[in-house]
Order: structure tokens, then sequence, then C-alpha cells
């Protein structure tokens, strides 16, 4: 049984979100949640976020234990960039990416 969740347009970029995805991929939900919680990484709180609201869907929804999940897979892609200004010398603008990303997040039983 697969248990699915969506973060969308979150203000990270892909790559930097990335990093702490595959950190947890393969891993049980406890040692997952463990793992999130002293990465020092900006994109892992969100994603402890999507974790524990994954679980909640699990146990709500399906009525799966918490000890039977491990995380299947988590897919980070590029979401939309927000495009800015900023005026340089001798009268340009550079261009600055604010750059966003999606993220999925399966959860399986054993």
């Amino acid at each position: 049984m697969e248990i699915k969740a969506k973060l969308n347009h979150l203000r990270i970029s892909a790559r930097k979100a990335r990093l702490v995805a595959q950190v947890i991929k393969g891993l049980p939900v406890k040692d997952a949640t463990s793992q999130l919680v002293f990465i020092v990484k900006q994109a892992s709180k969100p994603i402890l976020k999507l974790l524990n609201s994954t679980i909640a869907n699990a146990e709500h929804n399906f009525k799966v234990k918490k000890d039977d999940l491990y995380v299947k897979n988590v897919i980070v892609n590029q979401g939309s960039t927000l495009k800015r200004m900023q005026p340089r010398a001798f009268g340009r603008a550079y261009v600055i990416r604010k750059r966003s990303c999606h993220i999925s997040l399966i959860l399986t039983t054993k």
C-alpha cells in the first residue's frame, strides 16, 4: 500500500532540497524522522513536516501503524521561478532568480 503526500511551491531551490531528500530515501519512518531532526539544512524542516503529514494520513485514512511504514521514494522537482531585478552600476539591471520546488513523498508498508 502506498501513501502519498505533496508539497508544492516550496521556496527553496530543488538542488538544495534534493540533498536532504536523498538522505531519507529507503529508511524506516522512525529513522527518517530522527535524521531530519538533526540535519542542519533549511530544507529539512519542511520535509519533516511533509513526512509527519504523510504519517498522519496513513494512520488516519488507512489505519496503518507508524512502525510498519518506510520511505519508498522522495521526488524533488523544479517549481516556478520568480524573477526579480536588482539595480547595478551604469543603469543596468541584474536578474535575481528566486527558485521553488515541488516535493512528492511516498510511504509504503513492509
